[in-house]
């Protein structure tokens, strides 16, 4: 099980921060070698450090997280493609709350390192602040041109095309 939270807990690192050092270093503040001991369970990180990895993931995509890994507790076959799963679900459920009208989509550009990607985050809010539950998907720049401005057309792109997107631009 803790190869597969650090699998998906890097993949997810490099989504954000492009790189596990700039993560390691510019937000827990730890060396190569400490964050090396770490993941192989062999170094205590600091509450604060936990929460910022923590902070990562929504409350809805840590719970997904936590679902996952439970799977492959129970079925260890499921180990190898728990990333692949992972990511595969958040798409599934970011689709299923826009078909049934459960969901607002929040698009936002971004620029990592001269690569342009756009954030995409597919929120339902239940009307009182802290609950909501959001999935968050970046995904490159070159989308834009398949999206069209009316927000009809946003999610019709999301529908179609969210998980291929998605699945075939991981790590």
């Amino acid at each position: 099980m803790h190869d597969v939270y650090i699998e998906i807990l890097v993949m997810t690192i490099k989504e954000q921060y492009i790189g596990e050092k700039t993560f390691y270093e510019g937000v827990l503040n730890l060396d190569e070698s400490t964050w090396e001991q770490w993941k192989q369970g062999n170094y205590s990180l600091s509450g604060e450090q936990s929460q910022q990895i923590k902070n990562l993931f929504s409350d809805y995509e840590w719970m997904l997280l936590q679902k996952i890994l439970r799977q492959t507790i129970i079925f260890p076959e499921k180990r190898t493609g728990a990333i692949q799963e992972y990511r595969q679900m958040k798409t599934r459920i970011a689709k299923a709350w826009l078909k049934a009208d459960l969901a607002e989509v929040s698009v936002k550009q971004e620029e990592n390192h001269n690569a342009q990607f756009v954030a995409v985050k597919v929120i339902v809010n239940y009307g009182k602040w802290g609950y909501d539950d959001v999935l968050s998907f970046r995904l490159p720049a070159k989308i834009q041109q398949q999206i069209e401005k009316e927000h009809v057309a946003l999610l019709d792109w999301l529908h179609d095309n969210l998980e291929e997107t998605y699945l075939e631009n991981g790590s």
